[in-house]
């Protein structure tokens, strides 16, 4: 096969404890997911259908431990939002799935953010136009490595949060999903047929934020460790 230029490497993210390295598929992101998160976003919190957004999968930025990544200011924002999440990694395809076997999909997890251009996500919502402005650009999701879900186990009441220059500003738990980890794989999986690669965030708590250039922003979840991010 001749190519007309040579494809892009695929994304991975490294596997903890090991040297295998993770291909990344499709990257889907829960909106609203944590009620307080609603509550400051402006909305109510209920249990209408999740919804999701899409992020590229090259968007997603592995984040080895032991390291700090060195995150650009992105263009075009002037108020750039973290968003800290506990990732899910699909391993096996499948569609409608029910929501008792849901978990069996899940490869592993891993801890990682959402970045966010907030003012063209809000400028998007306002006239009824797609996030991708303020959700899908490049290096938006930072990743640190995966943890198999045999290793750490179920991952439902996992305390998760972020400190921006070792001040608390996320705080919460994965018990505080409006719709679980399950839930959520098997709702997804009504639209999308899921498949080895593809990586849900599943959602944000409350105290989301601006960044600046020179803060470091340290974000973690019980039994899956931290990542560092320094926007430059």
């Amino acid at each position: 096969m001749s190519y007309v230029f040579q494809p892009e490497a695929v994304t991975t993210l490294p596997v903890a404890g090991s040297n295998e390295q993770f291909p990344v598929r499709r990257v889907y992101c829960v909106g609203r997911n944590y009620a307080a998160h609603a509550r400051e976003m402006g909305f109510d919190p209920d249990r209408e259908p999740p919804f999701f957004f899409c992020k590229p999968a090259d968007a997603v930025v592995a984040v080895p431990y032991g390291t700090t990544l060195d995150l650009p200011y992105p263009s075009e924002t002037s108020n750039f939002h973290y968003e800290i999440e506990l990732v899910a990694a699909i391993g096996k395809s499948g569609s409608n799935i029910p929501v008792e076997q849901a978990l069996e999909y899940v490869w592993g997890y891993a801890v990682g953010l959402d970045m966010t251009r907030r003012d063209l996500q809000i400028k998007m919502r306002e006239v009824g136009r797609p996030w991708e402005l303020g959700k899908a650009f490049d290096q938006s999701a930072p990743t640190a490595p995966l943890h198999k879900a045999s290793d750490v186990g179920n991952m439902d009441n996992a305390e998760l949060w972020l400190k921006v220059n070792g001040q608390d500003k996320q705080r919460s738990d994965t018990s505080k999903l409006i719709w679980s980890i399950a839930e959520t794989v098997a709702y997804l999986s009504k639209y999308f047929r899921l498949e080895p690669g593809d990586l849900i965030f599943t959602g944000t708590p409350e105290g989301v934020g601006p960044v600046v250039k020179g803060d470091l922003m340290e974000g973690g979840v019980a039994g899956l460790g931290e990542l560092k991010v320094r926007v430059v």
